[in-house]
């Protein structure tokens, strides 16, 4: 989980108090990083879709959107040798944090008067477990596709609604893991933290809004959660197998050329 702004991008009419969401956002207490696990694999999948940097190529220019402390972009990083990876977030606290991991961070965010990139300057998105968090995901998908080059990758990760023991919960009557009724706290489900999820997807419905943003999806796999209790945890790793039971959703996709 990022921090990231969840203020309407321009243009849209923003939700109630917005300043309390920002500060919702920019206090310290609330993650601003997702498992290891989930980070490693996604930069695999990056790692196989740029391939390494070829002599007299340039270097491939990698985005980290809603970079948080900077976790996932090191780990994209280390998969990526040669390659730059610059961090973006409007959590200035965040982006310190990021700084000591990353050598490149940018304060920006997805609304407003958009990313401080020029159209097709990004050769891939990473999106980690921020599309959850937005008013206006449509908006923030056209903004992504702007900065990336036709062909381009994003990769993009977030919890799945549909998530094995989710099934199970809601079959039970009880709120599946993931989302949220409250800001203040946790109501009807698992957990003690509240993390600010405004939106969830399934494997089936985040092709189709991808697809219909402009972007053809390439791959989806699945990435265990951090938080399962432990004695859960091989049966978790075990649902990777089958992305529509993932607790992560893991998804490549490419802006369509036009």
């Amino acid at each position: 989980m990022t921090r990231w702004s969840a203020i309407a991008p321009k243009g849209r009419a923003a939700p109630a108090r917005p300043d309390g969401l920002r500060e919702f956002y920019e206090n310290p207490a609330v993650p601003v990083a997702s498992g290891a696990e989930r980070s490693r694999r996604q930069a695999l999948m990056l790692a196989r879709a740029l391939g390494p940097v070829r002599a007299g190529a340039r270097p491939g220019t990698v985005l980290d959107i809603g970079c948080g402390d900077g976790s996932a972009a090191a780990t994209a990083s280390a998969a990526l040798p040669g390659h730059r990876i610059v961090g973006v977030d409007w959590s200035q606290d965040a982006l310190c944090r990021a700084a000591a991991r990353i050598p490149y961070v940018v304060r920006g965010e997805l609304g407003n008067a958009g990313l401080p990139f020029a159209d097709g300057a990004a050769d891939a998105v990473l999106f980690s477990e921020v599309i959850e968090h937005l008013v206006d995901p449509d908006a923030a998908l056209d903004e992504l596709r702007r900065v990336l080059r036709p062909g381009g990758h994003l990769m993009l990760s977030t919890p799945n609604l549909a998530a094995w023991y989710n099934r199970g919960l809601l079959l039970a009557g009880v709120q599946p893991v993931f989302s949220e009724v409250s800001m203040r706290g946790i109501h009807g489900r698992p957990g003690t933290q509240v993390v600010g999820h405004l939106r969830l997807y399934t494997a089936r419905a985040l092709r189709g809004f991808l697809a219909a943003c402009g972007f053809e999806v390439v791959r989806i796999a699945g990435a265990p959660y951090h938080d399962v209790p432990r004695p859960l945890r091989p049966v978790d790793r075990a649902a990777c197998h089958l992305p529509s039971l993932a607790s992560i959703l893991l998804v490549h996709a490419r802006r369509r050329r036009e």
